[in-house]
């Protein structure tokens, strides 16, 4: 096909220097039900894998821009999605086939579920994970096709919540459909598990004096005088300073709304999810996503990719199987991973940055961390005429 596409979801790598290599091979098993999935799995990517030149990916690590010169790439999370994202991406060399092997590996028709809706079913967490992850690999494929210098001179990358996921992709540490399948498994089980219990998420943007972890202290105080046991509520985001996700069982959010004042909450507002995502809330969601994890082979990313456990880079392929996992029940370090990535002696110019994917949210945040950074941001739309598409 000649396209990133083709070169890159296929081969579960990214385009030009950084990252073409084979998609992962399944490992062997023994657990039950392994074996009609590794069959699935095997024949998907059997049929997807193109073959490489020997040597690319030492000759890719050895041509990699400097970081000045170099470009980032932001991968949204689970709240971007939109009906219609995509509808712009169609266009593009190897989209449409992305999303046919998309309805093979999540059996339903992904497509359409993004072009038509209904909203309902495209907001459960169970597809509009998936969701965003095919439309923000498939962004990078037209960004590739307008700016391929942009894609090539990539230097780092990193995905909030399920866009770590896109973003391993594109560095080459996972394989386009097994990375699918790890997303599917991962957002059918936090759904299962923020049906277990009424929770939820609270944006909360405080003044300087407000103590977020002490108004949590009280909220779970006032959850046990309910006769709640054991309840969760915990910063679950850091999204920038003097703004925080809090998450937990839902009469603690209540508690911090009509609090607010007391807590030196400027504004807190309950956000449209099913659960405590990335709390303790969501532990049954681990281990399903860890045996996924076990069974596929990942690599060492060939860019640098950071980790929203801690905001450091991925260091290899084990690091990521353990992170990938801790995340689910570990609050997000956006703004920490921003200044990760951003940091750089006084005087040396910020690379240019794409957000590639539905919505504009990490470049909102992004100029809140750094307004120097963001003055070199750009958004990759996944919404657009058709025909200006294909011209």
């Amino acid at each position: 096909m000649g396209s990133w596409a083709a070169a890159t979801w296929r081969l579960g790598g990214c385009s030009g220097r950084v990252g073409l290599r084979v998609a992962p091979r399944r490992r062997g098993s023994s657990r039950p039900g392994d074996g009609d999935r590794a069959a699935i799995l095997s024949d998907l990517l059997q049929s997807s894998v193109e073959a490489e030149e020997p040597g690319a990916a030492a000759a890719a690590r050895r041509a990699r821009p400097s970081p000045q010169e170099g470009t980032v790439l932001l991968f949204p999370g689970q709240g971007s999605q939109f009906v219609g994202m995509g509808r712009g991406l169609l266009g593009y060399p190897g989209v449409r086939d992305m999303y046919r092997l998309a309805e093979k590996v999540l059996g339903y028709d992904l497509l359409s579920l993004c072009l038509e809706g209904p909203r309902e079913e495209l907001d459960r967490t169970q597809h509009c994970q998936p969701a965003v992850f095919v439309a923000s690999l498939a962004a990078v494929e037209k960004l590739n096709h307008q700016q391929p210098k942009v894609v090539e001179s990539c230097v780092a990358a990193a995905g909030y919540s399920v866009g770590e996921f896109a973003a391993l992709v594109f560095a080459g540490a996972l394989g386009f459909a097994e990375a699918l399948y790890a997303v599917k498994v991962r957002a059918e089980a936090m759904q299962k598990a923020s049906e277990a219990a009424p929770s939820g998420m609270l944006s909360v943007i405080g003044r300087r004096e407000a103590n977020y972890k002490f108004a949590c202290l009280e909220a779970r105080k006032h959850c046990e005088s309910l006769g709640i046991e054991n309840p969760v509520c915990e910063i679950s985001n850091y999204l920038f300073p003097d703004s925080r996700v809090i998450a937990g069982h839902i009469q603690a959010l209540e508690f911090l709304q009509e609090n607010a004042r007391k807590y030196y909450f400027t504004r807190a507002k309950l956000l449209p999810v099913s659960g405590a995502f990335h709390t303790r809330l969501m532990e049954p969601a681990v281990e399903p996503l860890a045996e996924a994890l076990k069974s596929i082979e990942i690599q060492k990313p060939l860019l640098c990719v950071y980790s929203n456990v801690d905001g450091k880079k991925y260091m290899h392929s084990k690091h990521i199987q353990k992170l990938l996992v801790k995340q689910v029940v570990s609050p997000v370090m956006w703004e920490q991973t921003m200044h990760s990535v951003y940091e750089r002696k006084q005087g040396t110019e910020f690379p240019y940055t794409y957000e590639v994917g539905p919505g504009k949210q990490l470049g909102a945040i992004l100029k809140k961390c750094n307004l120097k950074a963001w003055k070199q941001y750009n958004h990759v739309d996944a919404l657009e005429d058709e025909e200006a598409a294909e011209t």
